[in-house]
């Protein structure tokens, strides 16, 4: 159907036009009812119940005023939204935002002497200012999270280091620091100048990216050269250029109250076999018995490179010192076979999360009779291990009080794996991505009992559109619960399968059709009407890259001009490269953006809302 463009100041939401009639009998209602109904909705809820409602615009300023809580990291605010939200409010504790859009002008309205916890993502346009004012005003912080994205070179963190050196001084009662500088190399940021002014008061600390001759320095041996945090520190985070058994030792041994340690690196090549982990380093590991979550990781962001002198004995030697471990994260371990993963779920009784990546030697034996383990762990993630097949998934069904399991990257994991699944009453994510299932056993788990909210089926190449009806038309509840769904890569999705999902999943507010390329622009208008009478679409993120067969003009169907509008309460739109290279389209990205000021564009071929990775928004290419 045809969507005609509204005039630029005909009512967009519903508005005070459609809110009018029952304005008179808000007006009569008190006042503090009116505060207390607003600030019970949430931010969202709040900011469209005073667009609909005149007599709502003051309950929605007074609850704004009073939160204590805002996370603003799933959209990209402006100065003047930030500035509009944030101002008045002498109660906020908590605060999350992603600085994409915001400089030096937001700094007065962000740096509230009431809050605890800040956390500043993708900052990209603040000058030194911003550490002097949080240092002068936030001085009761306890957690604090920069993430600094634009940074030209090294140089930039120089001019900011005195700056950052000031805001510790500030915040005498600092407990959790995160630092990142994502788009820099290890060795780049000088973090060493930094650690002796960081607060004693520190127990829990992120750092990255460090390079491995720094982290030595940071974590020194001698007792004589500790640093003011080294008896105060519980939890160590470091994302490394190489993870060394010298590293290894020197944290274990300066660190006597470690619980949780996580390190990753990404070597720029295989790493030399003279100066790596080895089982010496696991060893050390294991004299930290009071370890309670122990992260090792490496070859992410496309690296080959793995632990290649780390084998089973290693991961014996861990099991026997770390019997108090939680959570187990490991990746990259290609020479440990079953043996070594097996020791782990067996020796660890308290064990709640497993993950394990790129483990080429690792097969269905692992989770073979887990016996106790299988009544605690509540998620296990097992990515890209070549040799599982669905025996694993058939095992898994035993652990009862599972509610994560991701499977991504296993090719054969198939139907039977998914009629044992579909029995877990409490899982709520399940990742199949790669696998080889098919219609059938979506149809197992469209009738299963699992309240599943974040189903990955992505690059499932054999799965049609019959076997999305029968996953959300089926007798469970999938259909109710599900929240987000990824679809993405699996060449016959077409628009009957979006409009199966528009009409059937109540929730969606995340949906991945990347490279879906069946897709056309009458199923988005579809998906963009709101069928569960919210007023809007329930869709806050929607991944549309390569979707070939979308019309130059598709972008119109986000233009909140259009009549009815459509996908009103989206707030990420990925569109990807290919589409922003084409010419003539109406209207344009500039276009939706200045009418749409809550939404992001994203044209860098990233993940849903861009996780993890930090680029300039779309709205300034």
């Amino acid at each position: 159907m045809e969507k005609k463009p509204r005039a630029a100041g005909d009512d967009q939401g519903g508005g005070e036009a459609s809110g009018s009639v029952g304005g008179g009998l808000v007006d009569i209602l008190p006042e503090a009812l009116l505060v207390e109904v607003v600030g019970r909705v949430g931010l969202e809820a709040a900011c469209s119940a005073a667009a609909s409602c005149r007599a709502l615009r003051g309950a929605a300023g007074a609850a704004l005023s009073s939160v204590a809580s805002l996370d603003l990291s799933a959209f990209t605010p402006t100065n003047a939204i930030a500035n509009r939200i944030l101002a008045g409010n002498g109660r906020l504790r908590s605060l999350t935002v992603n600085c994409s859009l915001l400089n030096d002008s937001a700094v007065a309205a962000i740096a509230k002497e009431s809050l605890r916890e800040l956390s500043l993502l993708k900052c990209s346009s603040f000058s030194p200012y911003l550490f002097v004012v949080i240092g002068e005003r936030c001085t009761n912080l306890r957690s604090i999270t920069l993430e600094m994205a634009n940074l030209n070179g090294s140089e930039h963190f120089v001019i900011c280091r005195k700056s950052i050196a000031h805001m510790f001084k500030g915040c005498d009662y600092l407990e959790n620091l995160s630092l990142k500088f994502p788009l820099l190399p290890p060795g780049s940021v000088d973090f060493d100048s930094l650690v002796p002014v960081i607060p004693s008061t520190i127990k829990v600390l992120l750092l990255m990216p460090v390079a491995n001759w720094q982290a030595k320095k940071l974590f020194p041996i001698s007792p004589s050269l500790k640093t003011p945090f080294s008896d105060s520190l519980e939890s160590l985070s470091l994302v490394l250029d190489i993870i060394t058994d010298e590293l290894v030792t020197f944290i274990t041994r300066s660190l006597s109250n470690l619980l949780e340690l996580c390190l990753e690196d990404n070597p720029g090549s295989e790493a030399d076999l003279d100066n790596d982990l080895t089982n010496i380093g696991l060893q050390a590991l294991g004299l930290c018995q009071n370890l309670t979550h122990l992260s090792l990781t490496r070859g992410k962001q496309g690296c080959s490179s793995t632990f290649r002198r780390v084998n089973d004995f290693g991961l014996l030697m861990l099991a026997e010192g770390c019997k108090q471990l939680q959570t187990i994260r490991l990746g990259g371990f290609s020479k440990v076979r079953d043996a070594g993963y097996a020791a782990l779920l067996h020796s660890c009784k308290d064990l709640r999360k497993f993950e394990v990546s790129t483990a080429s030697c690792l097969s269905d034996l692992t989770c073979l009779d887990l016996d106790e383990a299988a009544t605690k762990i509540t998620e296990v993630r097992l990515l890209s291990c070549g040799l599982l097949t669905s025996e694993t998934a058939i095992s898994l069904s035993s652990c009862t009080n599972l509610e994560v399991l991701d499977l991504s990257g296993c090719r054969s994991i198939a139907d039977s794996g998914l009629s044992s699944i579909s029995q877990l009453s409490k899982l709520t994510l399940l990742d199949l991505a790669g696998a080889d299932i098919t219609d059938a056993g979506l149809s197992a788990l469209g009738n299963g009992s699992c309240p599943i909210s974040s189903l990955c089926l992505r690059s499932c190449r054999r799965i049609t559109n019959n076997g999305i009806a029968s996953l959300l038309c089926g007798s469970g509840t999938i259909n109710k619960t599900l929240v987000a769904f990824d679809i993405g890569n699996v060449p016959r999705i077409s628009g009957r399968a979006v409009t199966l999902i528009a009409k059937n999943c109540e929730r969606i507010s995340s949906l991945c059709l990347r490279n879906c390329v069946l897709i056309t622009d009458p199923c988005l208008e579809t998906l963009g009407l709101d069928r569960h009478g919210s007023g809007k679409s329930t869709l806050r993120m929607i991944d549309l890259s390569y979707c070939t067969r979308l019309s130059r003009n598709f972008l119109r169907l986000f233009d909140p001009l259009v009549d009815p509008p459509l996908f009103r309460g989206l707030r990420w739109l990925g569109v990807g490269k290919n589409v922003l290279e084409r010419r003539g389209g109406s209207p344009t990205v500039a276009e939706i953006l200045e009418r749409k000021p809550g939404l992001t564009i994203c044209g860098s071929n990233c993940e849903m809302g861009c996780r993890n990775q930090c680029h300039p928004d779309v709205r300034t290419l």
